[in-house]
């Protein structure tokens, strides 16, 4: 991820990225087959990256539940694809 995108999403209110969240997660689990499929990928896709990212700076239990939510995204989104 490049700088200036970093520097970008640190800009993003909590709110704004709380909410346009829980809309791709929301549309990924009620939309019918591979499409919520990729909205689910793109999403755990997103937390990956965030993730790793910023994993240096993250605690140990941190980083064991954005592991968990990351693990838990991929399940949805391959059971959603079966």
């Amino acid at each position: 991820m490049t700088r200036t995108m970093l520097h970008r999403l640190a800009r993003v209110s909590p709110t704004v990225a709380f909410a346009g969240t829980l809309a791709v997660l929301l549309a990924g689990l009620f939309l019918p087959g591979i499409v919520g499929a990729l909205l689910l990928f793109a999403l755990a896709g997103g937390l990956a990256t965030l993730t790793f990212t910023t994993w240096p700076v993250q605690t140990g239990v941190t980083r064991a539940v954005r592991l968990a939510l990351l693990a838990l995204l991929v399940v949805a989104a391959v059971a959603k694809t079966l």
